[in-house]
């Protein structure tokens, strides 16, 4: 570990908002932070929200002693719960406090844990909306501020705060160039907390019957937080999302080192039908282009006429380089948007041209996936969503 490398530590339970903390951790590390996920539970192994597992680098029992320039809590329910009543993580966190070290917490950690704990009296905080009343209960100054920080602690709001969370930590740990390098590459929302837009093209109804299946495949090297934005939010609305890992194995290691995991192999649904087929992106979009049964279930259901999307590098690597864009407009991360044979549409963030949904980077993951609840679902419903969520 070079000397300059600043330690983290992200504490996981049954029932942490799995966005919040892959957000955390894929953020951080792009920033050059030695993130450590311990699970709180006695199995490194966790069921976070939404039904995504999640697994840890280790047991928090197994490092209380260890040093950490930073603690950051994710919130979630029953894990804000879980975090507050862990009495070594309590421990660790108010001598990290003692110390003059950071902490930090998002969602409901805020009031519950780092509240709970003593840590917030006579200090500006933020949290989830409605645990604002027991954060003011706490003896903190609760403010509506989408990050806020105070001294030694950072706090923030939920799910669409947390990429802006994590960029401001990154900036306490290494200074705001660091800050602003991470941002550009994550490409950031421009303006937070406004109504999500998306551009649309040859506008199509997307067809499904009772509840919308979709397909998020992952694979080695996938964007962690493309992939669990999309399960995340499209689960929220209630779709039926299978996550689908290619090759044999359900875990896979993402391209920041967290761990996803499939509900199923890509073998076992090969040959079933979805209303949608939707990519994350990161190095795993040529894992994506190399896997043949994969590509032939994206032919398919561009030749339906069903819809597919893509986030990311996925949309040169897998839909340009198979002929799947021809007549399309589409957009794609920067690094990459030189290969799209039309480029006319490569500033535009979301990007919808029939029954092709296409996006640019784990900043823009929210909006992508709104984008997605708003053709299967409307508006209304998207916009929900995106209230409940603080996008």
């Amino acid at each position: 570990m070079a000397p300059s490398t600043k330690t983290v530590l992200i504490p996981i339970a049954h029932g942490t908002e799995p966005l919040e903390a892959v957000a955390m951790i894929t953020t951080l590390r792009r920033g050059g932070a030695d993130v450590t996920v311990a699970s709180v539970e006695t199995q490194v192994g966790v069921d976070a929200c939404h039904g995504i597992k999640m697994v840890a680098d280790t047991l928090l029992s197994d490092i209380t002693d260890s040093m950490f320039d930073l603690i950051v809590l994710p919130g979630g329910l029953p894990g804000g719960e879980t975090l507050k009543n862990c009495k070594p993580l309590e421990n660790m966190v108010k001598k990290q406090d003692a110390d003059g070290r950071l902490n930090a917490a998002i969602c409901c950690a805020p009031a519950l844990a780092l509240g709970t704990w003593g840590l917030l009296q006579g200090k500006k905080a933020t949290g989830y909306p409605v645990f604002m009343e027991k954060l003011a209960a706490t003896c903190a100054t609760a403010v509506e501020s989408r990050v806020q920080i105070d001294g030694r602690i950072v706090t923030s709001r939920g799910p669409g705060t947390t990429i802006e969370f994590s960029i401001t930590l990154v900036e306490q740990l290494y200074g705001k160039e660091k800050a602003d390098e991470v941002s550009s590459i994550l490409l950031v929302r421009p303006n937070p907390g406004e109504e999500y837009t998306f551009t649309e093209l040859n506008k199509t109804e997307w067809l499904f019957e009772d509840t919308p299946q979709i397909l998020v495949p992952i694979a080695g090297d996938s964007e962690e937080t493309e992939a669990i934005a999309l399960v995340d939010i499209l689960r929220r609305a209630k779709a039926n999302v299978v996550i689908a890992a290619i090759g044999n194995s359900l875990e896979v290691v993402g391209s920041c080192k967290a761990k996803l995991v499939g509900d199923v192999l890509l073998d076992e649904v090969a040959e079933k039908s979805f209303d949608l087929i939707v990519l994350p992106g990161g190095n795993g979009a040529q894992r994506f282009a190399s896997c043949e049964k994969l590509v032939n279930m994206l032919k398919k259901q561009a030749e339906a006429n069903k819809p597919y999307g893509g986030i990311c590098k996925s949309p040169v690597y897998v839909f340009e380089h198979n002929g799947l864009l021809k007549g399309k407009k589409a957009t794609t991360h920067p690094r990459v948007s030189n290969e799209l044979s039309d480029q006319s549409h490569i500033d535009h963030r979301v990007v919808v041209d029939g029954n092709l949904i296409t996006s640019r980077a784990p900043g823009t993951a929210m909006e992508f996936s709104l984008a997605i609840v708003e053709k299967f679902y409307g508006r209304e419903k998207a916009l929900q969503l995106a209230k409940a969520t603080l996008v």
